[in-house]
């Protein structure tokens, strides 16, 4: 049976895997290589590696650690952080990437999408919407890992990306980020219904009940990093991903 996507977000700073709360707050969790192996041994169905610092610190993709990081991961991966150019893209995906995330450029690289989009193909190309709530209502959207506001309403802003060739949007709470409280499911909601691309929903999840009501708010996918990735004792990362009874479970609707 085919279950909507459960995907691990890893997110890094340098060589480091680090965990945030509301995108604030970075702290060391451990070695993403090692991580990334014990997804490959739970089988997970794909990642998202997330550098959080990149366009902020103006620098792009640190091409060296993702050729490690693609030598270990055998399933497929998505990569964002520092994308400004279809070139990058390119070796993004010649070192074994299977999507780009677009996140800042899609604001400050005219035309960076509709490039990469018709050369590589729409289900290449990810659009990563970064949202906070506002004090009155309302939702604005955020770049450069939660500090620059865009003053742009997600919805429109789904609509616009799909039009200019995105093929999947990762629409990421920040509120919510870290703090296991459970998905926007208004924001979810609101964004699915705008496009016809799928939606993934980020930032929230504590366990499978949030993986359904994502779902069933309109989600395509889910994806969370706190609720799989996590230290324990002796500095050592520990992770949880269901298994595929586990995900049975969780997605077969109740008679």
């Amino acid at each position: 049976m085919n279950f909507p996507r459960v995907i691990p977000v890893l997110l890094l700073r340098g060589r480091g895997l680090y965990k945030t709360v509301k995108f604030k707050n970075p702290v060391y969790v451990g070695d993403p290589m090692n991580t990334v192996r014990l997804f490959n041994e739970k089988e997970a169905n794909e990642i998202v590696v997330l550098d959080i610092g990149a366009t902020a610190e103006n620098r792009g993709p640190n091409f060296d650690f993702l050729e490690d990081l693609a030598s270990e991961c055998f399933m497929p991966f998505a990569y964002g952080g520092g994308i400004t150019t279809v070139d990058q893209i390119k070796r993004l995906f010649f070192l074994g990437a299977e999507k780009a995330v677009i996140n800042a450029a899609a604001f400050d690289q005219p035309g960076l999408i509709e490039d990469a989009a018709r050369q590589f193909g729409a289900q290449s190309i990810v659009a990563s919407i970064d949202v906070k709530k506002k004090m009155l209502g309302g939702y604005d959207v955020f770049t450069h890992n939660g500090t620059k506001g865009r003053g742009r309403k997600p919805t429109e802003l789904a609509r616009e990306l799909e039009s200019r060739g995105v093929g999947e949007i990762l629409i990421n709470a920040i509120d919510r980020d870290g703090t296991m409280s459970g998905y926007d499911l208004d924001l979810i909601g609101d964004v699915a219904a705008a496009v016809s691309v799928p939606v993934v929903a980020c930032g929230g999840a504590s366990g499978p009940s949030d993986f359904r009501a994502a779902i069933s708010a309109g989600a395509a996918a889910v994806s969370a990093g706190a609720y799989f990735v996590f230290q324990g004792k002796h500095r050592a990362v520990l992770i949880s991903y269901p298994s595929e009874v586990e995900l049975n479970t969780i997605f077969t609707p109740e008679e």
